[in-house]
């Protein structure tokens, strides 16, 4: 062991007349466990959020979009059969998308209208796995000869309505019919098959799913689509995957991602973590300040004893490189604990899920808590450096004494 190690891990022990700055010492190696268990649990808090929220995303949605600039798909049967060939697609399945009113005994709506396919759609579109997807014929409790097609709602859209299974809506469509006395909306009456929850409001609130066929008889599209909606294996590489399929099937055709249809939501999630981190490290920061003055007054302290080692032939660069080592140590003690307990308040937090949240404010009702291993050592890492520049100064003051004058003042 090097006598910079001994001496600086020596000087975290006090003797019994400094007392006052062996206190500081603990503080301040408080000051840091409380900064870093606090930024682990917060973080693993918001990554949890994002990492709930993008489950729920594509739990409605696909991985990546194709569409045709001016208007729709027309031979989109072709141009599913490529776009499933390719690597790194899982599946793929048409879509038509469009605005429209819903009315029902208690009340209207607007509502996003989404025709799809029922037996492809399930392999693209997660919600699907846990509901009926609508059907073309679909009859109505009561009725002979009447075939009614099924719409599947969202759970707060239905909530709107009033309605529930097995219940009739009327669907409004734009595109409308040609009558005597001008264009009017056209009215086409659906049974609601089945209700979907993906945990999200504006999901829950505006979707409406009928069959494919359905949405190009109601909008006059005959056999065209609005585009189409893939699913890959790997989310991360759905953007590179859409340039590959745009580039082999030419202009007019384009392709979003998932990461660029819910762009702003990310980003926004992702300023905010950055936020909190800079806002929580601050704690540190202010254990920090405590660990400069506590080196500043064991310098004090300890001017004799620098000048003895400095007569004894210890360089400035050595009688700096105590401190520094006394500074950087308690800054490793206090993060080291507040690794641990932040790993273990969020193992708690994880488990018995003790912290409820109101059910009518947030999408979930308790906190989601998501560690990531790169988040702790970045935390760690940032904490121990925090530290580290609070010991520069105070070992500069150090190095800086001239031994004759510390020994005779001393």
């Amino acid at each position: 062991m090097s006598f910079e190690i001994f001496v600086g891990t020596r000087y975290l022990r006090a003797k019994q007349k400094e007392t006052f700055i062996s206190l500081i010492t603990i503080l301040s190696i408080a000051g840091v466990t409380v900064g870093v268990m606090a930024l682990i649990v917060v973080i693993a808090v918001m990554a949890g959020f994002e990492s709930d929220l993008k489950s729920r995303i594509l739990g409605i949605e696909s991985h990546l979009v194709i569409m045709r600039h001016g208007g729709h798909m027309t031979d989109y049967q072709e141009t599913l059969k490529n776009v499933g060939s390719h690597e790194g697609v899982i599946a793929a399945t048409p879509f038509i998308y469009t605005q429209t009113m819903l009315r029902s005994a208690s009340g209207v709506s607007g509502a996003v209208l989404r025709g799809i396919d029922p037996d492809s759609v399930k392999d693209v579109i997660n919600v699907f796995k846990d509901v009926v997807p609508p059907q073309k014929h679909d009859k109505i409790e009561g009725e002979q000869d009447n075939d009614v097609p099924s719409i599947v709602l969202g759970k707060e859209l239905a909530r709107r309505l009033g309605v529930t299974k097995s219940d009739t809506v009327y669907l409004i469509s734009p595109a409308g019919i040609l009558s005597p006395i001008g264009h009017v909306p056209a009215m086409k009456r659906f049974q609601v098959s089945d209700i979907f929850e993906s945990g999200m409001y504006e999901y829950d609130g505006s979707l409406a799913f009928i069959h494919l066929e359905d949405a190009q008889k109601i909008l006059r599209m005959g056999d065209s689509v609005t585009g189409i909606e893939v699913r890959v294996k790997d989310i991360y590489k759905a953007g590179d995957i859409a340039e590959k399929i745009v580039s082999e099937l030419g202009f007019p055709y384009w392709a979003r991602d998932w990461t660029q249809m819910n762009q702003n939501l990310f980003a926004a999630l992702k300023l905010e973590k950055t936020v909190m981190f800079i806002i929580l490290a601050l704690i540190i920061l202010v254990a920090a300040f405590n660990i400069a003055s506590t080196l500043i007054m064991m310098v004090m302290e300890k001017t004799r004893d620098i000048a003895i080692l400095k007569a004894m032939g210890a360089t400035d660069k050595s009688i700096g490189k105590i401190f520094v080592i006394k500074g950087v140590v308690i800054g490793a003690i206090g993060t080291f604990i507040g690794v641990t307990l932040g790993f273990v308040l969020c193992k708690l937090l994880e488990k018995y899920k003790f912290i409820e949240l109101p059910g009518d404010v947030y999408y979930i009702t308790t906190l989601p808590v998501r560690m990531e291993l790169l988040d702790i050592v970045l935390i760690a890492t940032a904490a121990i450096v925090i530290c580290f520049l609070a010991t520069l100064y105070p070992a500069r003051q150090a190095s800086k004494l001239n031994p004759v004058e510390a020994i005779r003042y001393g």
